[in-house]
């Protein structure tokens, strides 16, 4: 029987920076977005990559699945794509003269929604049960999901032809949304001569953990610790992008939540078992940005929202950093607080020091 228990953090950290550094031999200069996309998938939750096309959304996608060492399949979406498409129907199957059901590309570990947004919206609309509750329902019938289950969703602009906004429900569900960017001019020409090295298109890469390891990893992100001062400055985050002039409808609680959730996982990557602000910050837009929507007069200016989430940290008063918290989660699995005092077994490793110079 497998372990199913906690990992140590400090083997999390490693992990996952092994994971970037393979991912990072074929996506080019976007160390900070890798981890992005990465600590939305060990928070448990589902990513929206929103960008112009040719910008390796997809390539990222499919290099996380094979890193990670999850099943995968991809989806194209398209304008006349059908729910049933996206969940699987019924066919009657006539050596059996019975209905069997026929799973859709939901059923896998890592599903890779491709141009999420080039579908009507009752095409959308079929993910939202599959990325919050893990199931699907078809014909009055229940059918759950094999966990791990994240959805890697890619998206053109909403300027861009031939494109259908995502209902703000949707987008909701979505724990982070990240943008990659255009290369520099020497990135990109890294990108040609990797290229030229491989000397075939398809890029393979070896799994550097599998999905039993990585439902492991997600669980040890309970053992990180966030002082009380800390989740405060999450909550005035969210807060106060409710009371902005330029918003309509700013984050909902779902949005605090997500700060908690990957600042936490960003803490073990850089390899800490505690959260700083700096930590919050760094994931802020990500996490709260397309939860945000602006008044419409706003839209002529071109404000994005950003912006707004850049300026709501800069201006809201955030705790001082390294100091020790007060709030450790269970002892269970060799979490944090079986260290507090210095005495356990993993306080030699760099996940166990604060960035202050002290030890816990």
């Amino acid at each position: 029987m497998s372990d199913t228990s906690p990992l140590r953090l400090a083997e999390v950290s490693r992990y996952a920076q092994e994971v970037l550094d393979q991912v990072g031999t074929v996506i080019v200069g976007k160390r900070e977005q890798l981890e992005l996309v990465l600590a939305g998938v060990l928070a448990g939750g589902h990513v929206l990559l929103e960008d112009y096309p040719g910008l390796a959304k997809t390539l990222a996608a499919r290099c996380f699945a094979q890193s990670l060492g999850l099943g995968f399949a991809r989806l194209q979406f398209t304008p006349d794509l059908l729910p049933a498409d996206v969940t699987g129907s019924y066919f009657y199957d006539q050596k059996t003269q019975e209905f069997v059901f026929r799973s859709g590309p939901v059923f896998t570990n890592l599903l890779l929604a491709d141009e999420i947004n080039r579908t009507p919206p009752k095409t959308q609309a079929a993910l939202l049960e599959a990325m919050q509750e893990h199931q699907v329902s078809v014909e009055g019938r229940t059918f759950l999901l094999e966990a791990p289950f994240h959805v890697l969703a890619t998206a053109n602009p909403i300027e861009y032809e031939g494109t259908y906004p995502l209902p703000e429900a949707q987008l909701d569900r979505f724990l982070l949304r990240v943008s990659f960017g255009y290369p520099d001019r020497d990135e990109e020409r890294t990108v040609l001569q990797r290229r030229m090295t491989r000397r075939q298109e398809k890029a393979v890469l070896e799994p550097v953990i599998d999905a039993a390891t990585l439902l492991r990893c997600q669980q040890a992100m309970e053992d990180v610790a966030v002082e009380d001062s800390v989740s405060g400055y999450m909550v005035d985050l969210a807060a106060a992008t409710r009371t902005h002039k330029h918003v309509q409808v700013g984050a909902s609680p779902r949005g605090s939540l997500a700060l908690l959730l990957t600042a936490r996982a960003r803490a073990v990557m850089a390899g800490r078992n505690y959260v700083t602000p700096e930590d919050v910050k760094a994931v802020a837009p990500a996490a709260l940005a397309h939860r945000i929507s602006l008044r419409p007069e706003m839209w002529l200016r071109q404000v994005d929202p950003v912006d707004i989430v850049a300026e709501v940290c800069e201006t809201t008063p955030a705790p001082q950093s390294a100091t020790l918290p007060t709030y450790t989660a269970s002892t269970a699995g060799g979490g944090a607080e079986a260290t507090a005092a210095g005495s356990g077994p993993d306080d030699d490793d760099p996940v166990y020091r604060y960035a202050g110079g002290g030890r816990r």
